[in-house]
């Protein structure tokens, strides 16, 4: 905690002569954007996998031609199946859940008073109007439209347009992958609910947003903004 604190003041320190007293903020963008660069290389290796899962899907319709009856039998040889052509069908995780210590680890930074002992310093730091480590809820308490209350405004927008945006872009690739749809337009084994539900994947930033200190909700917003652009590009 305490070499992490020490690395968000020293890019904030750096940021200081173009961002002012919204350096802070500023570095945990950057120190977004740095794990995103770092991750990036799996998630180009996620897109080719999706790509070869859909390339399999012909074969994946013959095996539920065959085994449609029994389930259980039918699932066994669809992960055969990706065994032997060396598909993962769970290697689009691997980025997102590579993220998650990063998330934790500012959500502590910014919910800790003390860090190694010490006042922790980086809670005096604001985006704008609004401390890095409040809540919406503490935002509230000034009204809607206080300077802490707008900046949630604004990042309940940015969100609310990057989920519109994933949104469309999600029904688009689906549209335009058909035969992602096996037997009947019936979903493959175990994917039903997930293809049901991803559309909506970054409305949930929405909830994310409202209940983690700013400074959290600054990494939760950058991430998923770089993650639909990256998915735009990659399976474009």
């Amino acid at each position: 905690m305490s070499v992490f604190a020490t690395l968000v003041e020293h890019l904030a320190d750096l940021l200081q002569p173009l961002f002012g007293a919204s350096a802070a903020a500023a570095a945990i963008v950057l120190f977004t954007a740095l794990v995103r660069l770092l991750v990036h290389p799996l998630s180009r290796a996620a897109a080719r996998g999706q790509k070869a899962r859909t390339a399999l899907q012909p074969k994946i319709a013959e095996l539920r031609k065959k085994h449609g009856k029994n389930p259980e039998k039918l699932q066994k040889a669809v992960l055969e199946l990706h065994a032997e052509e060396k598909v993962s069908p769970l290697a689009g995780c691997l980025p997102g859940m590579l993220q998650i210590p990063a998330f934790f680890l500012l959500y502590h930074l910014f919910s800790s008073d003390t860090i190694g002992g010490e006042a922790n310093g980086l809670l005096g730091h604001q985006l704008f109007a609004a401390p890095l480590g409040e809540r919406w809820t503490d935002a509230l308490q000034g009204g809607v439209l206080s300077g802490a209350g707008l900046v949630y405004a604004g990042l309940f927008v940015v969100v609310g347009c990057v989920a519109a945006f994933s949104y469309r872009l999600s029904r688009r690739m689906t549209a335009a992958n058909p035969a992602a749809q096996a037997g009947g337009g019936e979903q493959l084994p175990g994917l039903g609910a997930v293809t049901k539900v991803m559309p909506f994947m970054s409305f949930f930033t929405l909830v994310t947003v409202a209940v983690v200190p700013l400074a959290a909700a600054l990494y939760v917003v950058t991430s998923t903004t770089w993650s639909v652009v990256e998915r735009a590009v990659l399976y474009r």
